[in-house]
């Protein structure tokens, strides 16, 4: 044997799972086909990487199979990796909903994870290109362009389809696929959704606003509070990137999509609120131009025909008006696809893996970790959590 384990992925997941193999004493190999290793966590939270999230549960995840998670989560917890970044002496601190980011770089992350790989003796190979695994007498052979590796454990850490700039490929469901593991159909996700022309030519007066907004989809129990940008093609900000997830989940099963719902006045009650302006001779968009921006409430209310005095509104036009600031309900035409996205929906159907372990149920010594596994996680550390969790239970067994 070349190796006892080669992990195919330098990423998140791949490089916390071939540190902790190699400290477990195993023969471990990294392979990566990118020049430069740690692209997304480079990238992510603006250069300052969102590594973890204080609060973090299996209902911040989707999956067809929602209770995988807690396995990994509980081996492996947000704690845990804060102790590891706390050792490194990486300074951090918490945004909004326990999203914790570094105080300085993204790269004190890559570099932490390459001092940890570097204590367990991880043997490097990129960049280089895997062009298939196939089943041998004691393990596994790993052909790469130069040559053939043999392994008695391979673990795929390779990722889903978002962001294809930064080289995303499909190769980690192909294996799957090649040894007989269903693969749940990826779609993009925490990604901004389309509008259709008519609802954007609408819009056009107000592109780049930005609305506080409670935010759900019809058929699914999760609604989120952040904000939600106007764009020249649709739909962005957090809120909408959150509910997004959702909005695609509903394509699994054939499952007809369905609008979503926005509440303009997230910690207003709007039937209260307009009883207590019932008889106000300004237009309701003055009104509005308290809790959102100006121009959009002038333009939306334009949209609604409802521009005299408040007062002089029937009581068809209020109940219209509270019915539409408690859910303005849009029809997304889809996303702005995997350029846009943050991650990948669905993935290796995490039926065909031990929660405990990663492992393949059906091939021994066949690992999956990471976004390739139907897991997506919400925006916050979420997912960056999840590869955590799932590399370092993969490399104990591995």
């Amino acid at each position: 044997m070349d190796f006892d384990v080669i992990v195919i992925g330098a990423g998140a997941a791949g490089m916390m799972c071939a540190a902790q193999a190699g400290q477990r004493g195993r023969r471990v190999l990294l392979i990566d086909h990118a020049a430069k290793i740690g692209e997304r966590i480079r990238i992510s939270g603006g250069g300052r990487c969102n590594f973890t999230n204080y609060d973090i549960g299996a209902e911040n995840f989707l999956s067809h199979n929602p209770h995988f998670v807690r396995s990994a989560l509980a081996q492996f917890s947000q704690y845990d990796f804060i102790k590891l970044v706390e050792r490194y002496r990486i300074a951090y601190h918490e945004k909004t909903s326990g999203q914790l980011f570094c105080d300085g770089s993204a790269q004190q992350i890559i570099s932490m994870l390459r001092s940890e790989c570097e204590l367990g003796a991880v043997q490097w190979l990129q960049p280089c290109k895997v062009l298939g695994v196939t089943r041998s007498a004691e393990g596994f052979s790993v052909v790469t362009e130069n040559q053939v590796l043999a392994c008695r454990s391979v673990v795929v850490a390779t990722g889903g389809l978002a962001i294809p700039q930064l080289g995303a490929t499909p190769f980690g469901y192909r294996i799957a696929e090649q040894f007989g593991m269903p693969v749940i159909a990826p779609l993009p996700a925490l990604v901004p959704l389309a509008l259709v022309p008519d609802t954007l030519a609408s819009l056009e007066g107000v592109s780049g606003a930005t609305l506080d907004v409670r935010i759900r989809c019809d058929g699914q129990s999760a609604d989120f509070r952040s904000s939600m940008l106007i764009t020249h093609r649709g739909l962005s900000g957090p809120a909408v990137l959150q509910i997004s997830s959702y909005w695609q989940n509903q394509t699994y099963g054939g499952a007809k999509k369905q609008p979503v719902r926005i509440g303009l006045l997230p910690d207003i009650d709007a039937v209260d609120w307009l009883a207590a302006h019932r008889q106000s001779k300004s237009p309701l968009a003055v009104l509005l131009g308290e809790h959102l921006p100006r121009r959009f409430a002038q333009e939306w209310c334009k949209q609604h025909y409802w521009e005299k005095p408040l007062a002089e509104h029937s009581k068809a036009d209020i109940a219209g008006m509270q019915a539409a600031l408690t859910a303005w309900t849009v029809m997304p035409a889809g996303t702005l696809g995997y350029a846009k996205a943050e991650v990948t929906l669905g993935g290796v159907d995490t039926r065909a893996l031990s929660s405990r372990t990663m492992e393949s149920k059906a091939v021994r010594g066949l690992y999956f970790i990471g976004e390739v596994v139907d897991v997506t996680g919400w925006l916050g550390g979420y997912n960056f959590q999840w590869a955590w969790s799932s590399g370092w239970v993969a490399g104990q067994f591995a």
